[in-house]
């Protein structure tokens, strides 16, 4: 079981830097282009990873091991693969973890947006207190990335394809198409329609 809590990657670690335009009012291009982007992230090669200062994305292995928890001072758990089924805040009885089931399907047709402030909040207040949050469904790159790039967009003022860039380089993720879609709608609600989008 690893954690890795580096959050700047090494050079080595660092996929070659490319520059990327895209034009989200084009929402079919737009998904291609940022499914393009997604795919030069990290390998995962961890069951969760730093990708902002004390904000992790994991699986459900991760969240599952509250020893590694504790090694990490997590404080805050988001699982977006909440259900009657599988509650997963049990595991946390005894201990000092907040825990925020959200019952999410990694399916297109989700809509993930219902959960987008809910989760943007608990991050935040968490972080803003201090605590260290670890985000994960059940593999770690499509529903709790979805909430994490969320947050990065309506707490930290990032716009996608900068929340994208963030994330990206420390874990790979990918969001279904459906999700994508979501996230683009957010980010033309945050900064209008009208506009071209760079990563280097």
């Amino acid at each position: 079981m690893s954690f890795s809590s580096k959050f700047r990657p090494s050079l080595n670690d660092q996929p070659p830097a490319r520059k990327v335009e895209i034009d989200l009012n084009s929402p079919g291009l737009a998904v291609f282009e940022l499914e393009r982007l997604l795919f030069t992230g990290k390998a995962i090669i961890n069951h969760a990873d730093e990708v902002w200062p004390r904000l992790y994305i994991g699986d459900q292995d991760s969240a599952m091991n509250v020893d590694q928890l504790a090694n990490h001072h997590v404080t805050h758990v988001i699982n977006a693969n909440h259900s009657k089924q599988r509650d997963g805040s049990e595991i946390y009885k005894g201990t000092n973890i907040k825990y925020l089931g959200i019952e999410a399907r990694d399916s297109s047709d989700f809509d993930m947006g219902v959960n987008f402030q809910r989760a943007a909040e608990f991050i935040h207040r968490a972080l803003q207190g201090g605590g260290v949050v670890l985000v994960h469904c059940a593999v770690g790159v499509s529903r709790s990335a979805t909430l994490v790039l969320a947050y990065l967009m309506l707490k930290q003022n990032l716009t996608l394809v900068d929340a994208i860039c963030a994330v990206k380089d420390n874990r790979g993720i990918i969001p279904n198409r459906g999700f994508i879609r979501q996230l683009i709608n957010l980010d033309t609600k945050l900064y209008g329609q009208l506009r071209k989008t760079f990563c280097t």
